[in-house]
């Protein structure tokens, strides 16, 4: 990967790793918003379950996805954070919420981003072991 795309590939990293992890958890807090209003009412009334129980099983994910991002594998938790994000927004323009929609949206486009830069480090990371195995030693 090219040098000047570490930091922003690593602040990306942090920052929608960070995001998913701490809504995740919020979901059982409603401290940063009161995550059950942001429920469709069409969707609400298809649900099996109630509101609040929904949101607990959401805010399991977003942890999930949260810690894939910033510990396990960055490019597989930012493609699900991205599909995610997708969904969420989907759900929110049901609600005529449509200005958190939008955001929602460009953050997906930003895991998506994410996920991209980083297949392309661990693609030159594989091209670095490739070199290593082929010689048997680092040479400079």
């Amino acid at each position: 990967m090219n040098f000047k795309l570490i930091a922003p590939a690593t602040a990306l990293r942090i920052a929608l790793g960070l995001m998913a992890t701490l809504a995740g958890l919020d979901k059982f807090f409603n401290l940063l918003a009161d995550w059950p209003a942001y429920v469709a009412p069409a969707a609400a009334e298809l649900l099996p379950v109630s509101v609040t129980t929904v949101m607990h099983i959401v805010g399991l994910v977003e942890f999930g996805v949260g810690l894939t991002i910033l510990v396990f594998r960055p490019n597989l938790g930012a493609y699900v954070a991205s599909a995610w994000l997708l969904l969420v927004a989907a759900n929110l323009v049901l609600g005529g919420r449509l200005d958190v929609a939008v955001r929602d949206v460009v953050l997906s486009v930003a895991a998506f981003t994410l996920a991209r830069l980083e297949e392309v480090r661990l693609g030159s990371t594989d091209q670095v072991r490739e070199r290593i195995r082929q010689r048997g030693t680092i040479t400079a």
